[in-house]
């Protein structure tokens, strides 16, 4: 049965001796196992009924743990860890054998952050254990924002909910790989590519490819279908005119001062101004709440192509796909 903890150190005592942990982190909500317990992360792989060849982040409480968990740490990761961390940026750096190829995938690189969430910080410091976590819902469907959301996916599947509030960030993490001589972007997140490349200059950006699907995967979040509600989702250009189906129970997504007509069944206005910050620490809970609608198909205007809004046009291209 899930239980919700009177204190975050009976929680840290339930990762410490195998059991999952749903905490809050500024991006999502992740589903937290020890990362260097096998048996933990293969429940993490049952509860969401995630593929393993999809890998897993791992998060610690402080730089200094690190180290332990990777076997290279360049001077380009210092400068983004110094800059970003904590905060949603992932590094891709060679792993030691001390966290198990499950949580990689295979690979010989492994994800990992300090996230920025008080809750999450704590937690992890006195848990003592590098923590992977990858987003506290069923494979594939909508990310958790808030405690309830994760107890509404997963129920008794995760042993323990540490609720910290809504997420303020509300889009996973950036992945960033530095496995290679030059950067490479993995997946779009949390932390603006833009800034990125104004600390380190131009990176390459990887690209799905849709006949891999069933392959091990770089990074989380690269599969051609992902964050989907089980509504049938379309996306529209930026600015094009929303408009309902004739005949179909039409929901919109949007952020504000984009332009729509007709009658829809509920709109979700993501921004009365358009802020990105806002659309992004509200988009997967009004797309759940879309989803809950008794609707035919939702509509989804894409947002500008640049800072937070790259990272949410490519969460609705995928949940769309």
């Amino acid at each position: 049965m899930t239980s919700w903890p009177t204190t975050l150190q009976s929680a840290a005592e339930l990762l410490r001796t195998g059991y999952l942990v749903a905490f809050p982190t500024e991006t999502v909500y992740g589903l937290g196992a020890d990362a260097t317990n096998p048996a933990a992360v293969a429940r993490i792989f049952e509860a969401k009924q995630r593929p393993t060849f999809d890998p897993l982040i791992v998060h610690v409480a402080k730089l200094a743990q690190v180290e332990s968990v990777v076997s290279q740490f360049p001077e380009t990761a210092r400068l983004l860890a110094t800059e970003f961390w904590p905060g949603p940026l992932t590094l891709v750096l060679p792993k030691r054998d001390i966290i198990p190829d499950l949580v990689t995938a295979g690979l010989s690189g492994v994800g990992i952050r300090i996230p920025r969430h008080p809750v999450a910080i704590e937690l992890l410091k006195a848990a003592g254990c590098p923590v992977a976590a990858p987003s506290a819902n069923p494979f594939g469907g909508i990310s958790p924002t808030t405690a309830q959301h994760v107890a509404d996916g997963l129920g008794s599947s995760v042993d323990c909910i540490v609720d910290g509030g809504p997420c303020a960030v509300g889009l996973e993490s950036t992945v960033l790989s530095l496995m290679t001589e030059r950067p490479v972007l993995l997946r779009h997140g949390g932390c603006p590519l833009e800034d990125i490349e104004r600390l380190i200059g131009p990176v390459e950006i990887a690209r799905s490819d849709p006949s891999r699907d069933d392959a091990a995967q770089p990074a989380p979040g690269m599969l051609s279908r992902h964050y989907a509600p089980a509504t049938r989702l379309i996306v529209i250009p930026h600015q094009q005119l929303a408009e309902p189906i004739a005949g179909l129970r039409c929901g919109l997504l949007t952020a504000g001062k984009q332009p729509f007509s007709g009658r829809f069944v509920r709109i979700e206005t993501l921004s009365d101004d358009g802020n990105l910050q806002t659309c992004a620490a509200n988009f997967f809970a009004a797309m759940r709440t879309l989803d809950a609608s008794d609707l035919d198909v939702i509509i989804g205007h894409e947002f500008p192509p640049h800072g937070l809004g790259v990272a949410l046009n490519d969460r609705l291209r995928r949940a769309a796909h």
